[in-house]
């Protein structure tokens, strides 16, 4: 058993989430401590600006991975832990971009940097390999999820909300299906950003002061991307531009609320990819917190809605969790991704391997 440390970084931009498991990358022993640090605003701008850019990134990738090493110093203090006690890190990165049609997926960070700095050996790059072999890099987290799921009954789905939102399908038999579901946050958090200037709609209370306009969820549910077959993929802002049109002209408050709508309706149509219908839905990440999100969930999926943390789970550590876990399969050399979750041809491990020293 190894105990590694897994970093996250979302598209939500929210901060750097890390997560202790001790697992040799099939059973999971323990889900340890967590923490997140968030962003400053400055360095989400900075971000933001490299978002669908395929290259010029290299003042913001040496930024992302020292951000991560003084997040890391700072868990290790507050945890009372020193750098050899932990064994390996699985760091994701920062992801700008991800085109995997067209064999492209980017996420910032020097994996060689943070282990030479932190004297930690570690692994990322943690999509490419899948990407390379034709698959979707994405989502990389359905492997973890059964694995904290074994118990649990099946036919289940695992939701998680981050600025993409994702589902993996575990069936009775272990079977996994897994695919981005269509926008999960990142939508409505740049519409409440562009005309408030705050980061996100908290608590879903700007939604749930407007109205939904039918007519532009509809429209917005014609995009080729949802009649796609599973597995599949997004970039962040696959949907800005016509989502943003399909909204400018109202309020804030009904932007806000159909916007949300887009979200909940690209989920309602997720488990039409189903082999059979969930029984439960776990959510997980940032949109288990909105309540607009949630209750129109919970009316409208088959099965019970339940968050992360009435399953016994930490909604907003499950990604950085998960990274951990994934970094002590790919260490092992056992897969990461399969045909069912980013319909790579055969199960593929993956990830880049840099030794502290």
């Amino acid at each position: 058993m190894k105990l590694v440390l897994g970093l996250m970084s979302g598209t939500s931009l929210d901060g750097v989430d890390l997560a202790l498991v001790r697992t040799d990358g099939e059973r999971i022993e323990v889900l340890g401590a967590f923490s997140s640090y968030p962003y400053d605003e400055g360095f989400r701008e900075l971000i933001r600006d490299g978002f669908g850019k395929k290259s010029g990134h290299e003042a913001r990738e040496a930024e992302v991975t020292n951000r991560h090493i003084q997040a890391i110093e700072r868990f290790l203090q507050t945890e009372g832990l020193t750098r050899s006690e932990i064994d390996l890190i699985g760091f994701h990165g920062q992801t700008v971009f991800h085109e995997p049609d067209n064999g492209l997926t980017i996420q910032l960070g020097d994996g060689a940097a943070l282990a030479k700095a932190v004297g930690i050996d570690v692994v990322n790059d943690l999509r490419t390999a899948d990407v390379l072999a034709g698959g979707q890099g994405a989502p990389l987290v359905p492997v973890f999820h059964a694995a904290v799921a074994k118990d649990m009954a099946k036919p289940l789905a695992v939701l998680n909300l981050g600025g993409v939102g994702n589902v993996t399908w575990i069936g009775a038999d272990g079977e996994l299906l897994a695919f981005d579901t269509g926008p999960g946050n990142a939508l409505v958090d740049d519409w409440v950003k562009k005309h408030t200037g705050q980061p996100f709609d908290e608590d879903g209370k700007i939604a749930a002061s407007g109205d939904i306009h039918d007519d532009c969820v509809n429209t917005f549910m014609t995009h080729p991307y949802f009649q796609q077959p599973a597995p599949k993929s997004l970039d962040r802002d696959e949907f800005k531009k016509i989502a943003f049109d399909l909204v400018d002209d109202l309020s804030v408050e009904d932007g806000a609320a159909t916007l949300t709508a887009f979200t909940v309706a690209s989920v309602l149509r997720a488990q039409d990819a189903f082999p059979e219908l969930a029984e439960c839905w776990v959510i997980c990440g940032g949109g288990r917190l909105n309540k607009s999100i949630l209750s129109a969930c919970k009316a409208y999926l088959s099965g019970i809605v339940l968050t992360a943390e009435h399953v016994g789970w930490n909604g907003d550590a499950v990604e950085a969790q998960a990274f951990a876990y994934l970094a002590a399969r790919s260490a092992a050399g056992l897969p990461i991704t399969f045909p069912g979750t980013t319909g790579v041809t055969q199960p593929l491990s993956g990830g880049q391997y840099h030794p502290a020293k």
